[in-house]
C-alpha cells in the first residue's frame, strides 16, 4: 500500500488527486459507451446479439435474450437450503428497512384555505442492472429488486451478463426471482442499459434504470439521463477506515482487503488515522493476511494503485480528509464512534465500531449496498426505496379559496405580462 503523510511536501496535491481520481469520468470509456448506445438505438436486437458475442463471448440469437421458464425452474431446483435461508434472511432485513423509508402521501391547508399536498406512486416499469464480471453479485439482486417490490413496482426488469454457456448464474437467478423480478435478460454492459432505455422489439423500455456497474455501465447511465431516469452513478467499490490508536490492525487490514477484491482494478481503499503505530500494524497484517486469500492477484493490483495509508496529525484533521474523499463505505474504528459519525457528512454508508465490518452492509444488514462512489457522496445518497416512487404534487381549491388567492395571481400575471394567466383565475369568479 502507498503511504501519504500530512507532513509531506506534496500532501495537498496528492490528496486532491485522490479525491478527484475516478474511473467514472474517462473520456475513452465514454466514447466507446456512446458508440454502443448508438448501435442499440439504431439496430436494436441485432446490435444486442452482436455486442453480447463481442464483449461476453456468447452468441445469443436475436430475440433469445430472456431467461425462460425452464431456466427459472432449474435455478429454483438448484437452490440449496443454505442459499434459501440466506436469501430469506436478507430479504427480511432489506424489506424491513425499505418499508420504513417509503414516502407516503399527505395533504395540508395553505393560507388561502386550499388543499395542497403530494402523492407517491411506484414507477410502473423499472430496469435493474446486476454486474457479472469476475463474481456474480447475488446480493446486489436483493439490494435492488427487493426495494422495487416494496415500492410496489409491478414490472421489474433485470439485466445481467450471461455466462459462457449462455445461462445466468443460478444463485443470482434464484435471488432475483425471490426478490420479485418479473423479467430477466441475459445482457451486460452499456448495451443492457441501452436496451432498457430505448427498448427493442423484444425488450420494452423502462421508466428508470437502477444498479451498479463498471465504467461502461456508469457512462451509459450518464449519457442516457433525460432519455430515461437513473438512480445514481455507482462504480467500483471504495472503503475508508477512519481510526484512532484504539483500532485493531487485524480487523482494519481484513476490511481493506475485503473491499479490494472485487476485480475491476479500480477499487479504492484508504486508512486515515493520526496513529503511526496503527499504520505499521496494518501494513504487517496486510502482508500476513493477503497470501491466504483466493483473489490476492486482484487485491494486489488495487493496493498497489489505489491503496493508501494516510497519516494525519490529529483526529479532527483525519475527519476533514474523510469528508473530502467522500468514500462509498466509511468504517469508524475509534473511541466515541457515534460522535465522530455525526461529523462525517459525505460518506455513502457509515459502519460504527470494530464489530461492524462493511461486509454486513454488503450482504445482510438491511440498507441497500448500492452507494455513490468516485466522490459522488458529496452530492448523492445511496439507493433507497423512495427512488422507486414517483412524486406528484396535488392542488385542490374551492371557490372561497380561489377568491382569496385571486389578488396574488393577478399581481404576478401583471408583473410577468401574462394576462391570460390572471384571466384564467378571475373568469371563474365573474371578474372578467
Amino acid at each position: 500500500m502507498n503511504l501519504l503523510r500530512q507532513s509531506d511536501a506534496t500532501f495537498v496535491s496528492q490528496l486532491a488527486r485522490l479525491a478527484s481520481g475516478s474511473s467514472l469520468f474517462d473520456a475513452t470509456i465514454e466514447k466507446r459507451a456512446r458508440a454502443v448506445l448508438d448501435a442499440v438505438a439504431e439496430r436494436g436486437d441485432e446490435a444486442l446479439s452482436e455486442l453480447t458475442e463481442r464483449y461476453d463471448g456468447v452468441r445469443l440469437e436475436v430475440g433469445n435474450f430472456a431467461v425462460g421458464k425452464a431456466e427459472w425452474m432449474a435455478a429454483s431446483l438448484q437452490a440449496d437450503e443454505a442459499l434459501r435461508a440466506a436469501v430469506k434472511e436478507v430479504d427480511r432485513n432489506v424489506a424491513g428497512f425499505a418499508k420504513k423509508s417509503l414516502r407516503r402521501g399527505w395533504r395540508m391547508r395553505n393560507s388561502h384555505g386550499g388543499s395542497v399536498g403530494e402523492k407517491f406512486d411506484p414507477f410502473q416499469r423499472v430496469g435493474i442492472y446486476i454486474p457479472g464480471g469476475t463474481a456474480p453479485l447475488v446480493s446486489t439482486a436483493l439490494m435492488t429488486v427487493t426495494l422495487a417490490r416494496v415500492a410496489g413496482c409491478p414490472e421489474i426488469v433485470l439485466c445481467t451478463p450471461p455466462r459462457k454457456d449462455g445461462t445466468v448464474n443460478p444463485a443470482l437467478l434464484f435471488a432475483a426471482r425471490s426478490a420479485g423480478a418479473t423479467e430477466v435478460y441475459k445482457l451486460g454492459g452499456a448495451q443492457a442499459i441501452g436496451a432498457m432505455a430505448f427498448g427493442t422489439k423484444t425488450i420494452r423500455s423502462v421508466s428508470k434504470v437502477f444498479g451498479p456497474g463498471n465504467g461502461y455501465v456508469v457512462a451509459a447511465k450518464r449519457l442516457l439521463f433525460g432519455q430515461v431516469a437513473v438512480d445514481l452513478l455507482p462504480g467500483p467499490s471504495e472503503m475508508l477506515v477512519l481510526a484512532d490508536d484504539s483500532a485493531n490492525p487485524v480487523f482494519v487490514a481484513a476490511d481493506l482487503l475485503a473491499q479490494a477484491e472485487h476485480g475491476s482494478g479500480h477499487e479504492r481503499v484508504w486508512l486515515v488515522t493520526p496513529s503511526a503505530r496503527l499504520i505499521q500494524g496494518v501494513k504487517r497484517e496486510v502482508a500476513r493476511q493477503l497470501p491466504k486469500l483466493s483473489r490476492r492477484d486482484f487485491i494486489e493490483t488495487v493496493l498497489k494503485d489505489n491503496g493508501w495509508l494516510i497519516h494525519m496529525r490529529t483526529m479532527e484533521e483525519a475527519i476533514a480528509v474523510t469528508n473530502e474523499l467522500a468514500p462509498e463505505h466509511c468504517e469508524i474504528h475509534a473511541r466515541q464512534a457515534s460522535k465522530i459519525a455525526a461529523e462525517i457528512r459525505t460518506a455513502g454508508a457509515l459502519f460504527l465500531g470494530q464489530w461492524s465490518p462493511t461486509a454486513l452492509g454488503d450482504y445482510v444488514a438491511g440498507p441497500s449496498h448500492v452507494l455513490p462512489t468516485g466522490g459522488g457522496g458529496r452530492s448523492f445518497a445511496g439507493l433507497t426505496v423512495d427512488q422507486f416512487q414517483r412524486r406528484t404534487s396535488v392542488v385542490e381549491y374551492d371557490k372561497a379559496s380561489l377568491r382569496k388567492a385571486l389578488g396574488g395571481v393577478r399581481t404576478f400575471a401583471t408583473m410577468e405580462g401574462l394576462d391570460a394567466h390572471g384571466r384564467s383565475a378571475s373568469i371563474r369568479l365573474g371578474k372578467d
